[in-house]
């Protein structure tokens, strides 16, 4: 048996150990925290000189001008990635006593505008000294913290003056704590905050744009500060990012899809991806609220969808991505997930063949070109058919619980899938090999199992829309952002749009959920953290009502 001795040696080790390897954590925050920070200077001053390049004899065309905004988008990433690794690198150095903290060299701030009404909120100060406990006191001074606020388009500086009081006893000079702000030394309110990341991520406007805006309003706000901002407030919503995953993952069944974003890379583009897993029983009158997990990748192989599902079995919905397969193995560590393949896609390819519209402008088009178009395929328009009326019942059964859904397939559905399957398999052998209709036909014809799984689970879509749709705002946005700056940039941005999606799906204002968490998060107890999520939201003025 050890001795006591041997014990208290052994302890003493361990605790060495966790010190130091805190101090080696706290120090790579400090160099991750560092090298962000010299990417960001380094992108900021080539911006600097880009400008004055080109406002003392650069070029005035279009192409100089877009090539600006691509430097500003990147100096937004960077700065925003900067601030993370800024704040991640201060906590690491707060679990230590060797490591001293990182603060970035920020450009002084500038006054707020003198035309911009400030509104004083008084915090009275102490009526007894907090170091003797005497009550003669007297007012010695204020300290006033201004925070830059936004009321639907309406600017101003709200002053938080807190009276400093001095004690005539023991000199003792005591005042309030200054206000909470998201960002550390920050400036900027909850509502400003939330009206800055739901324009970036939500409605799909850059910040460069955002600050030429705020500029004609009165409001000149440069675009390093707004990315500092942004960067903090990723940072302090990452919690619920957490909790949405984790309800995301806890289903027993999930919509997946991805998309292609267009990112910055060493002055070109690359096509990275942005993969949205959705949480949605509402079709079958689940209980569980919606919800949407987005990721990003800087590729499309099968390694990352196999990785956000390292740890998740049940029914996936998704398209015939060969990325997919490894997740349907019956092998898996983790359970089997069963393949429920989409209806919607299925119908496509037939539709295209059979669509008179669509094909009435390709031969307009083709006229004049000498060609001869193709015609409308008869076997396509009946592919059409029967599927519509698979579509057509699932329309009655919507919003209807499992068993219910499932008896309705079995009676209804199952004789139309198992004509389907009979005529497809007796029309493909008198098709060509390379034809469109029978490509079509061995797409479904391939994957049949996983087109009829839902004829025997009520809790099974018949398509995989609800994915599309939660990508949707990625494929407008497109047009508006070009781009992604950075890596970083995208995964970013893939944690915006799972929060601000997920409000979306639960029919809450983004913005107005935005601005109420941020102004309670930091003093919201961390064990009731999920009654901040949106589907569990009460705006603060309710609950002091209901109270």
């Amino acid at each position: 048996m050890d001795s006591p001795a041997a014990i208290e040696t052994l302890r003493a080790a361990l605790a060495a150990e966790r010190a130091r390897a805190l101090e080696v954590e706290a120090e790579l925050a400090l160099a991750r925290a560092k090298a962000a920070d010299d990417a960001a200077t380094i992108v900021r001053q080539n911006l600097e000189i880009a400008k004055l390049k080109r406002q003392i004899y650069g070029s005035r065309s279009e192409r100089t001008a877009r090539l600006l905004d691509q430097m500003e988008l990147e100096l937004d990433e960077l700065e925003a990635a900067a601030t993370e690794d800024e704040l991640a690198a201060e906590q690491a150095a707060a679990r230590t006593t060797t490591v001293d903290a990182f603060t970035r060299r920020r450009p002084s701030r500038q006054p707020f505008p003198e035309h911009l009404p400030r509104e004083r909120i008084i915090v009275p100060g102490s009526t007894t000294c907090e170091c003797c406990g005497g009550t003669r006191l007297r007012k010695l001074g204020e300290s006033v913290t201004e925070t830059l606020e936004v009321i639907p388009r309406q600017w101003k500086v709200i002053q938080h003056v807190r009276e400093k009081m001095t004690c005539r006893d023991c000199e003792k000079i005591s005042e309030p704590p200054a206000p909470f702000h998201v960002t550390p030394r920050g400036w900027a309110g909850p509502n400003f905050l939330a009206m800055l990341l739901n324009e970036k991520f939500g409605q799909h406007q850059p910040l460069n744009r955002q600050a030429e805006r705020y500029g004609r309003e009165g409001v000149p706000l440069a675009l390093s500060t707004l990315a500092d901002q942004v960067g903090s407030a990723c940072a302090a919503l990452e919690p619920l990012l957490k909790c949405t995953e984790a309800h995301v993952i806890a289903a027993e069944r999930l919509h997946g899809d991805d998309t292609t974003v267009p990112v910055l890379a060493k002055g070109k583009t690359i096509t990275g991806r942005c993969w949205v897993y959705v949480r949605d029983d509402r079709p079958f009158a689940g209980r569980a609220p919606p919800a949407a997990m987005f990721y990003y990748s800087r590729d499309r192989r099968g390694c990352h969808p196999q990785a956000h599902l390292a740890n998740w079995s049940g029914t996936f919905q998704a398209d015939a991505f060969t990325g997919y397969d490894k997740l349907y193995l019956p092998d898996r560590l983790a359970g089997p997930i069963l393949e429920a393949a989409c209806w919607a896609h299925a119908r496509r390819p037939f539709f295209a063949l059979a669509d008179i519209e669509a094909s009435a402008r390709r031969r307009a088009q083709v006229k004049t070109q000498n060609k001869v178009p193709a015609p409308i395929s008869p076997l396509a328009l009946e592919a059409v058919r029967r599927i519509d009326a698979l579509f057509e019942i699932e329309r009655a059964i919507n919003g209807k619980s499992a068993d219910e859904r499932r008896a309705v397939r079995q009676e209804l559905s199952r004789p139309l899938v198992d004509d389907l399957e009979a005529w497809m398999r007796a029309e493909r052998p008198g098709l060509p090999r390379g034809s469109d209709v029978a490509k079509a036909m061995d797409y479904m014809l391939k994957r049949w199992p996983a087109f009829t799984r839902f004829l025997g689970d009520g809790r099974i879509c018949l398509s995989n829309n609800a994915a599309e749709r939660g990508l949707r705002g990625i494929a407008l946005g497109r047009k508006s952002w070009l781009f992604a700056g950075s890596d970083r940039g995208g995964q970013r941005a893939a944690a915006m749009y799972s929060l601000i999606v997920t409000a979306k799906m639960n029919d809450i204002d983004p913005q107005a959920w935005l601005a109420d968490v941020l102004a309670r998060i930091a003093s919201h107890p961390a064990h009731r953290l999920d009654e901040l999520l949106p589907w569990n939201w009460r705006p603060a003025g309710a609950i002091s009502r209901a109270a």
